[in-house]
C-alpha cells in the first residue's frame, strides 16, 4: 500500500512535532478524522499534562483531549519518528537578539527527523519562515541520509494560519496553502490535508507557500504601523483615532479597518516581517517599507510609556516610585498567550524609570518561562481595593472581562491603549488615551 492509499484509508500514522498553539489544534483535527496521531515535544510538562487529558491552552477544551486519548499519544521519545508515515513540524521560529531569524528549532528538529528518516515518509513544515527554508536548507539536512526528496521521501511546506481565540474560524475551516518540492510531494501533502481541511490552495512551490505566509503577516504589520503612526499624529491634533477608523470603515469597498495599540504581540506579526528583510539581503535588496513599519510598531511601547509619564506629571506624580498596574499581559484580547506581548516591554520600561509595576491578567495568573523576559511576579486580583492602590492603571489588553465602569470608578488615573474606555470624554482629567 503506497502512502496516498494509506492516508485515504486512515491507516497512515501521523506525527506532529510541537504541541503548542499550532500543533495541538492540528492533532485534534487529525484524530477527529480517524487517524492515529503521535505528538512530539521536548517539554515533558506538556507531554505529562496531555497524557492526563489536560489542555494547557485556554481556547482548547480539555474534553477534546480526554475523549480521544485512544487515538492520540503524546511523547518526548523522538525515536518513534521512525514509526510515522507523515511528520508535520510546528516549532517556533523566533528572532535572536540581533532581530535575525533563529532557525535552531527548525534545523535541530530536521536533524532529529533525519536520524529516523524512512523511505516514503512525508515531511511537512508549518512554521513561518523565509523562502527557501524547506527546499534548500531542510532538504540538504534530510538528504545527507542518502535518501532523496521527491524520490525516496516527500517534502512540503504548508503555513499555519491559526488565530488563537478566534471562535469564527476552526483549523478545518481555514483554507490551507500547500507547496511541494515536486509535483509528487504536493500530491501526497494535498491528500493528507484534504482529510481534515475544507479547502486547499495548492501553489507551484514551497517558496511560494513560504512567501504567502510572510505576505499575509507583513500586510497586517504594515497596516497596523500606519494606524499607529496616525494615532500619534491625531493625538497631537486632538482627533479621536478610533472614531476616524469607525467612520472610515463604513465605506463598503477599498478600506479594511486596522486598529492601533501599545505595540505588536504574538508569534507572527512582530517577527515574520524580519524573516523576509533578512533573506532579502542575500539578494542585495533593502526592504525599506517593511523595516519602516517595524520601526513604528516597535516604538509604540516607548510612546505609551512617554504618554504615561506625561499624564502622571500633569497630576503632580513622578514616575519614580509611582505605583502602576498593567491590565492585560496577553498580546491580544481573551487569549492566554504572552509571546512577544508589548505588555512585557511596558513593564520593563516603566520599572527602568523607577516605577513599581504590577499586572493583572485572568488568563495568565503566572507568567510562563520566556526566552527574552523573566517576570518574577504573578497576576494580582482585580478588586476595587487593589485598583485604588495604584497611581495609574495602564490598559494593555482589552479582555472582555475588563468592565470599563468598574475600572474607571475605582482607579485614580487610566491610560487606555485599546479604546476600552469608549466614554473617555466623560472623564477628561482621569483618562488618557495612548
Amino acid at each position: 500500500m503506497n502512502l496516498i492509499e494509506k492516508i485515504k484509508s486512515k491507516n497512515a500514522r501521523i506525527g506532529i512535532i510541537g504541541l503548542g498553539y499550532v500543533g495541538l489544534p492540528l492533532i485534534i483535527e487529525f484524530y477527529k478524522a480517524g487517524f492515529r496521531v503521535t505528538g512530539f515535544d521536548i517539554d515533558p510538562k506538556k507531554v505529562d499534562l496531555l497524557r492526563d487529558g489536560k489542555s494547557y491552552i485556554k481556547h482548547i477544551d480539555s474534553t477534546l483531549i480526554t475523549q480521544n486519548l485512544k487515538h492520540f499519544s503524546p511523547t518526548s521519545d523522538f525515536s518513534r519518528l521512525s514509526e510515522m508515515d507523515c511528520i508535520i513540524i510546528c516549532v517556533p521560529t523566533p528572532l535572536n537578539r540581533h532581530r535575525e531569524p533563529d532557525m535552531s528549532y527548525v534545523f535541530n528538529t530536521t536533524k532529529t527527523i533525519a536520524r529516523y528518516l524512512q523511505k516514503d515518509q512525508l515531511i511537512v513544515l508549518e512554521s513561518t519562515t523565509y523562502p527557501g527554508t524547506t527546499d534548500e536548507d531542510m532538504r540538504e539536512i534530510l538528504e545527507k541520509t542518502g535518501l532523496k526528496a521527491g524520490a525516496d521521501f516527500y517534502l512540503a511546506y504548508s503555513p499555519e494560519r491559526e488565530d488563537p481565540g478566534n471562535k469564527a474560524f476552526a483549523t478545518s475551516d481555514i483554507p490551507k496553502v500547500i507547496g511541494g518540492y515536486t509535483k509528487e510531494c504536493l500530491e501526497v501533502a494535498k491528500t493528507l490535508y484534504e482529510q481534515i481541511i475544507v479547502k486547499l490552495v495548492p501553489v507551484s512551490s514551497t517558496k511560494v507557500a513560504e512567501a504567502t505566509k510572510l505576505l499575509e503577516n507583513i500586510y497586517r504589520a504594515v497596516n497596523i504601523a500606519l494606524v499607529n503612526e496616525l494615532k500619534m499624529l491625531f493625538d497631537r491634533m486632538g482627533i479621536d483615532t478610533w472614531e476616524v477608523i469607525e467612520a472610515a470603515k463604513t465605506k463598503p469597498f477599498g478600506f479594511q479597518p486596522f486598529y492601533p495599540g501599545p505595540g505588536l504581540g504574538g508569534h507572527c506579526i512582530p517577527i515574520d516581517p524580519f524573516y523576509l528583510t533578512w533573506k532579502a539581503r542575500e539578494y542585495d535588496f533593502h526592504t525599506r517599507f517593511i523595516e519602516l513599519a517595524g520601526e513604528i510598531n516597535t516604538h509604540m511601547p516607548y510612546y505609551v510609556v512617554g504618554k504615561t509619564i506625561e499624564f502622571l506629571n500633569k497630576h503632580g506624580i513622578s514616575i519614580k516610585g509611582a505605583k502602576i498596574l498593567i491590565l492585560g499581559l496577553a498580546y491580544k484580547k481573551d487569549v492566554d498567550d504572552a509571546r512577544e506581548s508589548p505588555a512585557l516591554l511596558l513593564i520593563e520600561l516603566l520599572e527602568d524609570k523607577g516605577a513599581i509595576v504590577d499586572y493583572n491578567d485572568p488568563y495568565i495568573p503566572n507568567p510562563p518561562k520566556m526566552r527574552k523576559y523573566k517576570l518574577d511576579k504573578g497576576s494580582i486580583p482585580l478588586t476595587a481595593e487593589n485598583l485604588r492602590r495604584y497611581d495609574c492603571v495602564v490598559i494593555s489588553t482589552d479582555h472582555a472581562v475588563y468592565e470599563p465602569d468598574f475600572i474607571i470608578s475605582n482607579s485614580r488615573l487610566v491610560v487606555d491603549t485599546r479604546n476600552l474606555m469608549k466614554n473617555y470624554r466623560d472623564y477628561p482629567e482621569k483618562v488618557k488615551r495612548a
